[in-house]
C-alpha cells in the first residue's frame, strides 16, 4: 500500500478541491444560468436559441468538469508521461463532447429549416442522420489529428476504397439516394396519406436512410425500401389538397318518380355533409345517372370529404340515412331478377 507524504496528500486535496469546485460550477450554470436563459428564450420568437441552449444542457457541465480535471492534474505529482496521456485523454473528451454539442446544435437548426421551408424539405429522420455522420466524422478527423495521427493517408485510403465501398453496399446507397429524391421532389411528405403500386396504403411517418414507414388506418407499421416507393406509381391522397371527392353508388327501380329520388338524395346528402365530423358542410350533393342497369335506374350521388381515411365514416352515415329515407318516401330498391319469356311457335 503506497504511502503518501504530507506534501502529496495536500496536493491530492487540492486536485481534488478543484475537481469539486468545477462540478459544482458546472451544476450552478445548469440549474441557475441556463435555466434562466432557457425562460429568456421561450419569450423570443427566434426557435434558434431554445435549440442552442437544449444542446448544451448537460454536457456543458461536462465540458466544465473537464476543465477541472486538466487544472487538478497540473497539481498531481504525476510523472510527465501520465501527464501527457491523461492530457490527450481529456482533449480526445473535449472534442468529443463539443462534437456531440455541435451535432445537437446541427440537427435541430435543419429541422427548423426543413419546417420552415414551405414544405419543399419536410423534416424527417433522413436529413438529421446525414447531418450527425457528416458532424462526428468531422469530430473524428479532428480527434485523429489532436493524437498526432495523419488524417490525410486515410481520405486517400477513403478515396481508393470508395469504390469497392459503394459496390458492397449498393443497395444501402441506393435506398439512400432514392429517400434524398423523393423528399427533394416535395411529392411526398410525412402526414400524407399515400398508396403505392404493389397495394400498400397508409400515412407517411417517417422516411429514414433506408425505408420510408407508413401507419395503415388499422394502426400497423408498414415498412418499404426508399428505392422500391422511388420505382413505384403512387397515388398521394393528400395532393394537391386533402379534400376529395366521394362517389356512392346506388340502384332503384324502374319506374320510381325521379322528383322524389332527386330530393331525399339531395337532402340527405347536405345533412350528412353538415353534421358529419368528416363531411365538407359547405358542399352541396350532386346527383348523378349514371346507367340502366339490368335491375333498375344506376345513380352516383357525389359527396366530399376533408381526407381519404373519412370516406369510410361519411358513407355509412349516408347509405344508412339514405335507406332509411328510402323506406320512408316508398322508393324501392330493386332486387336482383330475372324475367323468362318463352315464345310460342
Amino acid at each position: 500500500m503506497p504511502v503518501f507524504t504530507n506534501e502529496q496528500l495536500l496536493q491530492y486535496l487540492k486536485a481534488l478541491g478543484i475537481v469539486l469546485s468545477f462540478l459544482g460550477a458546472g451544476f450552478i450554470f445548469e440549474k441557475i444560468l441556463l435555466g434562466r436563459l432557457k425562460k429568456l428564450a421561450e419569450k423570443t420568437t427566434w426557435e434558434g436559441d431554445d435549440i442552442i441552449i437544449a444542446a448544451l444542457n448537460k454536457w456543458l457541465t461536462y465540458m466544465i468538469l473537464l476543465a477541472g480535471i486538466y487544472l487538478a492534474n497540473l497539481y498531481l505529482p504525476l510523472s510527465e508521461k501520465t501527464e501527457n496521456n491523461i492530457t490527450r485523454l481529456l482533449v480526445v473528451l473535449a472534442i468529443l463532447f463539443g462534437t456531440i454539442i455541435l451535432s445537437k446544435i446541427a440537427v435541430g437548426f435543419v429541422g427548423l429549416y426543413t419546417k420552415k421551408a414551405d414544405g419543399q424539405m419536410p423534416s424527417t429522420s433522413i436529413f438529421s442522420n446525414i447531418t450527425k455522420v457528416l458532424v462526428f466524422g468531422l469530430g473524428l478527423l479532428v480527434i485523429l489529428q489532436s493524437l498526432g495521427i495523419s488524417i490525410t493517408p486515410i481520405l486517400t485510403a477513403l478515396g481508393v476504397g470508395g469504390l469497392a465501398v459503394a459496390l458492397a453496399l449498393q443497395d444501402t446507397l441506393s435506398n439512400l439516394f432514392s429517400g434524398v429524391q423523393v423528399l427533394a421532389s416535395g411529392q411526398i411528405k410525412p402526414g400524407n396519406y399515400i398508396k403505392i403500386g404493389s397495394g400498400e396504403e397508409g400515412y407517411v411517418v417517417d422516411i429514414t436512410w433506408r425505408n420510408t414507414t407508413l401507419k395503415a388506418l388499422q394502426n400497423n407499421l408498414i415498412v418499404i425500401p426508399n428505392s422500391k416507393i422511388a420505382q413505384s406509381i403512387i397515388t398521394n391522397y393528400d395532393g394537391p389538397t386533402k379534400e376529395m371527392a366521394l362517389g356512392v353508388s346506388f340502384t332503384v327501380a324502374y319506374g320510381t318518380d325521379l322528383e322524389k329520388l332527386k330530393k331525399a338524395v339531395l337532402e340527405t346528402g347536405d345533412y350528412v355533409m353538415q353534421n358529419t365530423a368528416g363531411g365538407v358542410p359547405e358542399h352541396k350533393t350532386v346527383l348523378r345517372l349514371t346507367g340502366m342497369g339490368n335491375y333498375g335506374l344506376e345513380f352516383v350521388a357525389a359527396l366530399k370529404v376533408k381526407e381519404f381515411p373519412e370516406q369510410y365514416t361519411v358513407k355509412h352515415e349516408y347509405l344508412e340515412r339514405l335507406y332509411l329515407r328510402f323506406m320512408k318516401d316508398g322508393i324501392e330498391i330493386p332486387y336482383p331478377t330475372q324475367t323468362v319469356r318463352l315464345k310460342k311457335d
